[in-house]
């Protein structure tokens, strides 16, 4: 898929105020350092299209953007770590859960993990939530250009034996890297297809 057009469309903290209408929605989500504006950046080819901060927790709301005239790409806060007070933090993660809940132009949630880590409880608890609540998910795997290809595919593994101790088989999963564009063009033809698919309905 080609990024011919990608711009910011509304910020908001109440699903009910989201964009109205039936194009299909993509949703970012991941731990507050894991890199996912940078990620966000690089697959639509924008430098700041997406804010970034050296600041983790730098996401507080539901933001929408409009890729290509004809999909939605959603930008959630993080959970877990983020130096913000614990009433802030519950009124975030209120509304990213009710986006989950609530959302029916939601066609596929991206959790992303740092793929430098071992399995992190937070991010294992997270992608729980999202089985148990039946919500559509992938997981991106970021800043793959840190480790060398073994230890990738070693914390990859653990992440699966981990998922395969409640779950029948794992979900696809991406490995990118901001930084050298790694994963880009796989993660956006698997949007692409998903969009031909439900075009073709």
């Amino acid at each position: 898929m080609k990024i011919t057009s990608a711009e910011f469309v509304m910020s908001n903290s109440d699903v009910a105020k989201c964009p109205k209408g039936k194009l299909p929605e993509y949703a970012f989500i991941g731990r507050s350092n894991v890199g996912k504006s940078s990620l966000i950046n690089m697959l639509m080819q924008r430098k700041n299209l997406a804010k970034t901060s050296g600041r983790p927790g730098k996401t507080q709301l539901i933001n929408h953007f409009l890729i290509n005239k004809a999909w939605h790409l959603v930008d959630l806060p993080g959970y877990g770590y983020a130096r913000v007070s614990k009433s802030s933090k519950k009124v975030f993660q209120k509304f990213i859960t009710q986006y989950f809940q609530k959302r029916q132009q939601l066609v596929l949630a991206f959790v992303l993990v740092d793929c430098r880590h071992e399995p992190q409880k937070v991010d294992l608890e997270f992608l729980q939530w999202m089985g148990e609540n039946q919500i559509p998910f992938s997981i991106i795997f970021t800043k793959a250009d840190k480790l060398k290809p073994g230890a990738i595919k070693r914390n990859i593994e653990a992440y699966e034996q981990k998922l395969l101790e409640t779950w029948e088989e794992t979900p696809q999963h991406f490995i990118t890297s901001a930084s050298d564009y790694t994963g880009r063009e796989e993660l956006l033809g698997y949007i692409g297809s998903l969009n031909d698919e439900m075009n073709a309905l």
